[in-house]
């Protein structure tokens, strides 16, 4: 689970996104960002909340919102998932884990009485100062933008 919370700044990464093109936080000042980390493309929950933010990006945008997604999987990966759902947003990835670790959400999962490593599904929403507004830790998959703009009083 992530130790950042309201009011921190948040950490500045780079990494590539889908196009091979670097990106960093800083790219983003002056906009608000929709930072999400998900555990890997083209699985049920996270092609669910990639989707639900991909229908409603037009809306996020006119809020003033930039959408970046953030997963281990490759740059190949990226690209066939959102050739395949008409993704809008950038994906980066994070195959190091370098950002995923920055922000606290790669670590301990259990699953079938087992633990292993893995990404923690978490959202960050960041201002246009680069300070983090809102932690959703527990993500409604299937109705994420309205979980964001519901708990961020844009509803």
């Amino acid at each position: 689970m992530t130790n950042l919370k309201e009011g921190d700044n948040a950490p500045e990464f780079t990494g590539l996104n889908q196009d091979e093109k670097e990106i960093k936080l800083s790219d983003f000042k002056g906009k608000k960002v929709i930072l999400y980390f998900y555990p890997k493309d083209n699985t049920p929950g996270c092609t669910a909340e990639s989707c639900n933010l991909n229908e409603n990006y037009d809306k996020l945008t006119k809020k003033g919102f930039e959408v970046i997604g953030v997963s281990p999987d490759k740059i190949s990966s990226h690209q066939k998932f959102i050739a395949k759902y008409n993704l809008a947003f950038n994906l980066v990835a994070d195959t190091e884990k370098e950002i995923l670790e920055a922000y606290g959400a790669w670590g301990e999962k259990k699953l079938y009485g087992k633990t292993y490593m893995g990404v923690l599904r978490t959202t960050f929403i960041i201002s246009e100062e680069g300070i983090i507004e809102k932690v959703f830790p527990k993500v409604k998959t299937k109705d994420h933008t309205n979980q964001i703009l519901s708990e961020m009083g844009l509803l």
